[in-house]
């Protein structure tokens, strides 16, 4: 699964690498949590690409209430076209959400240690997301989740899932409303963590309160 990440990247960087017309509102962090809201990328009817704020749990359109964003943080690649609460929002809300890097802790006798991945020269990368909007009454919420797979040979000592990460070549058609669902879905196999570096961290990290660079070494 993916339960927390980092983005330390200043807003000119993000800007640059998602080809942004304006720059992205949002407050770098290296502990970022479900529950909160966190950057995502869309692409708009010309092809542009805007930054939104969205709230980390997908909470589906015809949810009865929003408690069940707690249990969709993620969504699995191998079920994603057929999940009521994930089908509809493949076909036609795909997002990207930015990064620096990821946690995932590795059980072990004594309690769990921490593990940070990401790239071996420190830059941005993108998780595979989608989006929905939910409206109850009058209260609007515009939700999204990560999607996950099975870990790769680095992944695998540390846990069994993984995030999917979207390699910036295929930034568009990922985001590309008017992508064939099944071309869309075959970016999620092509791999990405070839430069990708996995290292043990302190607990630190482990409180979601702590918000800092202590979070990564």
């Amino acid at each position: 699964m993916c339960g927390r990440y980092a983005l330390s990247a200043n807003p000119e960087d993000i800007k640059t690498h998602f080809q942004l017309l304006r720059q992205a509102r949002f407050k770098p962090s290296y502990n970022i949590a479900p529950a909160q809201k966190i950057l995502n990328i869309v692409e708009l009817e010309d092809g542009s690409r805007k930054s939104v704020n969205l709230f980390w749990g997908l909470v589906p359109s015809w949810a009865k209430d929003r408690k069940i964003s707690s249990h969709l943080i993620n969504a699995r690649m191998e079920t994603i076209r057929e999940k009521p609460s994930f089908r509809s929002a493949f076909k036609q809300r795909r997002c990207l959400v930015p990064a620096t890097g990821f946690y995932e802790w590795k059980k072990q006798d004594g309690g769990k240690q921490a593990f940070y991945i990401h790239r071996e020269d420190n830059k941005l990368f993108s998780f595979a997301a989608l989006w929905e909007q939910w409206q109850h009454d009058t209260e609007t919420l515009y939700s999204c989740t990560i999607i996950t797979t099975a870990a790769t040979e680095l992944m695998r000592p540390i846990h069994n899932r993984m995030p999917v990460i979207i390699s910036p070549e295929h930034y568009h058609e990922w985001l590309n409303k008017t992508a064939s669902p099944d071309d869309a879905y075959m970016l999620l196999s092509k791999p990405s963590y070839s430069e990708m570096n996995a290292r043990p961290v302190s607990d630190w990290v482990n409180n979601p309160t702590h918000d800092d660079e202590r979070c990564i070494i």
